[in-house]
């Protein structure tokens, strides 16, 4: 019933990550019925620049601006180069930048081992995690993969494969939100808090 660009737009919305068929579709009509083609444009332009303008760095594998040798972190040479910290996604190097705590370099997996959807140590940037620390430079590997079965599953594996490198490895601590309420928090979280208590200062 719908004209083909209408229903191409819909089904493409679709395929994205937390957009259903209804999402999809509001998301189409407003861009139909705004006044603002302006903004159509902008995403369109944003869309097309998403795939021509940006590059994985080929040292840590983040996000950069096509045309760069390097991402901003692994050019810059006042970062700590013996310090890595193995995030799943670029999303996660965001964050931890955000902090201004981390003085170190990064090296994206591009997500995490998952055995149910086919995701093995093959599909991530493993093999060149291990060669960057086979290079001699590397004195200590932060696993800050998520607090899941995968992140937990890739920290494992990292762990072993690393076992046997002359290399610090460390775990982000994990524990209790700040504004948080013990009455609320899972089993889990509870345990690892108390596991990873630190005396007071």
């Amino acid at each position: 019933m719908l004209p083909e660009p209408v229903t191409d737009l819909i089904n493409a919305f679709s395929r994205l990550p937390g957009v259903g068929p209804k999402t999809a579709s509001r998301l189409v009509f407003y861009l139909l019925r705004g006044s603002d083609d302006e903004l159509t444009l902008t995403l369109a332009d944003a869309l097309r620049d998403l795939r021509s303008k940006t590059d994985y760095c080929p040292d840590c594998f983040n996000i950069m601006r096509k045309g760069r040798e390097r991402c901003r972190v692994c050019s810059d040479p006042d970062r700590d180069r013996s310090l890595i910290c193995v995030v799943e996604d670029p999303l996660d190097v965001a964050a931890l930048e955000r902090t201004s705590g981390f003085g170190g370099r990064y090296h994206v997996l591009h997500g995490a081992l998952s055995p149910v959807e086919g995701v093995g140590p093959e599909d991530l940037k493993i093999k060149e995690l291990l060669e960057r620390v086979r290079q001699g430079e590397i004195k200590e590997v932060i696993i800050a993969t998520n607090p899941s079965m995968e992140g937990d599953a890739t920290g494992m594996y990292l762990r072993q494969q690393l076992g046997q490198m002359d290399v610090r490895l460390t775990r982000l601590a994990r524990g209790l939100p700040m504004g948080g309420d013990l009455e609320y928090a899972d089993q889990n979280t509870l345990l690892r808090a108390l596991m990873g208590r630190q005396e007071m200062e």
